[in-house]
């Protein structure tokens, strides 16, 4: 059974769409490693409809809970290629405290094999701001004129985790660099990858064709930089359009699940210099397709270690 919009399902569950391309809540449900087989291919069912769902009133979810529900959906990776986490090897924080992601991306597209889907969960909220906005891939691909489609569907892009968004720090505060988002972008940076993706993949699951690109983009394949960067703005543009997009205003105990496979996000640093935390797990995905069924080449790199392949 595929779980609907603004319909409810057996035990209460309710899916309420929150807008005409992207998002979408689900009410009635308490996460965790308990869910049955069913309900689980109900979460899955919306997420491939609606690209990112939301749920409200997680708080007794932990690190333990957010991994054994987040394995009910697929394999986790560890955290993150470079950068450990000592308490979880597969739960990353995303902390204000040394990183801010206020940059559209789709995670960890610097390797081979890029997550599938991502859950994140609200661990410490600042008193205002701190919203995440997501932008659905596939319906920006589609809504593109057919002179542009005839164009990037030939395209590839290098993405590499060495590039301006890391080392995005605060010269501003007195004394310099801030030591702790240096010291930040030094894991990030502590081993390069570079891997060439076409611009549009295919998705493993529903066949859709989404654009690939986000902030870990280098430069398009056989274009001079002043020509990438005019022409992956003008794809950028049509990703991040409001009209494709939804934004979620986090509440304590929240959980968002997005296909990472079919979505860019923007964690919008609008919070001062309140603390704000939320913990994220990926969960392991295949290599990008194009169009003509070639596969992702890695230039510098190798992604064994951080994720099997699906």
């Amino acid at each position: 059974m595929t779980l609907q919009a603004d319909v409810a399902a057996p035990g209460g569950v309710e899916v309420v769409r929150l807008g005409a391309h992207t998002g979408a809540r689900i009410d009635g449900m308490r996460l965790g490693g308990d869910l049955d087989a069913t309900t689980v291919a109900r979460i899955r069912d919306a997420l491939l409809a609606h690209k990112v769902i939301f749920f409200r009133d997680q708080q007794h979810l932990d690190d333990a809970g957010q991994l054994a529900f987040a394995s009910l959906l697929g394999t986790p990776t560890l955290a993150h290629p470079t950068v450990e986490n000592s308490d979880n090897a597969n739960v990353l924080p995303i902390d204000s405290d040394y990183s801010k992601a206020n940059s559209w991306h789709t995670d960890v597209t610097f390797v081979d094999r890029i997550p599938a889907i991502s859950v994140l969960r609200a661990v410490h909220l600042p008193p205002y701001g701190g919203n995440t906005t997501w932008a659905n891939t596939v319906t920006a691909y589609e809504k593109l004129p057919a002179s542009l489609k005839a164009l990037v569907d030939r395209l590839w892009a290098v993405h590499t985790n060495a590039y301006d968004y890391a080392a995005n720090v605060d010269e501003a505060r007195i004394g310099g660099v801030d030591v702790k988002f240096q010291s930040y972008r030094d894991q990030f940076e502590s081993t390069v990858y570079e891997t060439e993706h076409p611009v549009v993949r295919v998705h493993p699951e529903t066949g859709e064709r989404a654009l690939l690109l986000g902030h870990f983009v280098n430069r398009l394949v056989g274009l001079t930089s002043a020509e990438s960067q005019t022409l992956f703005g003008l794809l950028q543009q049509r990703v991040t359009q409001l009209e494709n997009t939804v934004r979620w205003h986090w509440r304590d105990g929240d959980v968002a699940i997005w296909d990472n496979r079919a979505t860019q996000h923007y964690a919008i640093a609008d919070y001062d210099d309140s603390p704000r935390r939320l913990h994220r797990i990926t969960l392991a995905g295949d290599v990008p397709v194009s169009i003509d069924g070639t596969r992702s080449t890695i230039r510098t790199g190798d992604a064994t270690h951080y994720s099997p392949l699906t």
